[in-house]
């Protein structure tokens, strides 16, 4: 299965989160904080959301930074992803 999004939404796969403090404390894991950063599986088409245009600025294979609390969660074939307008996404990492 495969997932499309519409709009100006876009599809993001979550990095891992770090297991280890910058001190070398271990984490457990609800002790982890929830990571902004993914790599972008999917993107809509854009167009006209809204009644204004919107351009996709992101493409398939990006590594982005987004908002912590926004988008939908969606477990598809035992894959954790996130659902999130391209507004949500604060930047591309390069």
């Amino acid at each position: 299965m495969k997932l499309v999004p519409l709009g100006d939404r876009v599809v993001l796969k979550e990095l891992v989160a770090e297991e280890k403090t910058k001190s070398g404390i271990v984490l457990p894991g609800q002790a982890q904080e929830k990571p902004q950063q993914a790599e972008v599986v999917a993107v809509g088409p854009g167009g006209m959301v809204d009644g204004k245009e919107v351009t996709m600025n992101v493409k398939t294979g990006d590594q982005v930074i987004y908002s912590k609390y926004s988008g939908t969660e969606v477990k598809l074939d035992g894959e954790q992803y996130i659902i999130v307008k391209q507004s949500d996404i604060l930047a591309i990492v390069e």
